[in-house]
């Protein structure tokens, strides 16, 4: 369903999703296609993009966001820039943390995310820290956390949900369930993984993490309630994982996502057309509007406009210098020089 906000804040949130879409391709094309740009692992946020965006529309520039190794959509989602983004992911000094960071641990405390793990459920701690603060300075400021299935079998998320439930922290957990599982599975021993929440009475609510609509208006009472003193509370999204992600590294397996699939499905790859067809938020988002009267010229100029940007991006994180090696001491140590 489409979310009941004027129609161009309804193109907003298909340009951001469009944004994260590009960039993330281009992250994959930086492996495949250059030499020694990514020296190691990464993940993308490809099929998820109605999560974040949905839920970053709803909060302020002073709102909290804590995210995962899947950060790079998140960063996007909540007003970073895609070329300081993609700069950083590849190690240059115009990223948002200079090239130290790289693709799992972007940061931008500019637009409210004071920093990223790899570490599966490495920030729930930290967005414990970050809501207790802004309820001690009596300050309007929520903090939404962002984290996988995964993360619920980590000691620190039982810790961080116990204490935010004891002093009624101002504070989001919002779990991405990308296998959109619905029953007990090899790694956790609960029937459904929101009957933990639930175990320490704290309300949950589970979702479709592909229709925008639904996340949309999930998103705008979830935060209307936690800003008003009703956190903190949970929520599961469930999303379909992308063909992409099933590989050691992410993989373009259908090349990039042609925006006119959404209405010829039967033109996309094999490997994907299932997931094009009944699991892309963005294709299923564009459906919708199309239902609704934008037409499909306006959609497809959209995407022209937000694939340029993007691909100017990508270039400007290309031709930005490396960090010089004098600086790799920069900030290592609390003295003069730093």
């Amino acid at each position: 369903m489409l979310p009941d906000i004027p129609r161009d804040r309804q193109l907003g949130i298909l340009r951001k999703m469009l944004m994260i879409r590009r960039a993330e391709e281009h992250c994959i094309r930086f492996n495949e296609e250059h030499t020694g740009l990514i020296r190691g692992h990464f993940h993308v946020y490809i099929g998820q993009e109605a999560t974040g965006v949905s839920v970053c529309d709803w909060l302020n520039q002073d709102d909290y966001v804590f995210t995962t190794h899947r950060n790079h959509g998140h960063v996007i989602a909540k007003g970073g820039e895609p070329k300081k983004v993609l700069a950083e992911i590849i190690g240059r000094a115009t990223g948002y943390c200079q090239g130290r960071a790289g693709t799992f641990h972007v940061a931008a405390p500019e637009v409210g995310i004071l920093h990223t793990s790899a570490i599966v459920g490495g920030c729930l701690a930290l967005a414990g820290g970050t809501a207790y603060a802004a309820q001690m300075q009596e300050r309007k400021a929520i903090t939404v956390v962002f984290f996988g299935d995964g993360a619920m079998e980590e000691g620190v998320f039982y810790e961080t949900l116990n204490i935010a439930k004891l002093w009624q922290l101002p504070m989001i957990f919002w779990m991405e369930n990308n296998y959109r599982r619905t029953g007990r599975g090899a790694g956790h021993a609960a029937t459904e993984l929101t009957n933990v929440p639930k175990a320490l009475n704290v309300e949950t609510a589970v979702i479709d993490g592909i229709d925008v609509g639904i996340v949309h208006e999930t998103a705008k009472e979830i935060v209307r309630r936690v800003r008003a003193g009703q956190g903190p509370l949970f929520v599961e999204a469930r999303t379909h994982l992308w063909p992409g992600n099933a590989f050691a590294m992410p993989k373009l397996v259908g090349g990039s996502t042609d925006i006119a699939w959404a209405w010829n499905p039967s033109a996309a790859p094999e490997k994907v057309r299932d997931w094009h067809k009944d699991s892309d938020p963005i294709l299923n988002y564009v459906r919708e509007l199309e239902s609704a009267g934008v037409s499909r010229g306006e959609i497809e100029k959209l995407d022209a406009l937000v694939s340029s940007e993007i691909d100017a991006a990508a270039r400007f994180a290309l031709e930005s210098p490396l960090p010089e090696a004098k600086a790799a001491l920069t900030y290592a140590f609390a003295a003069k020089g730093n």
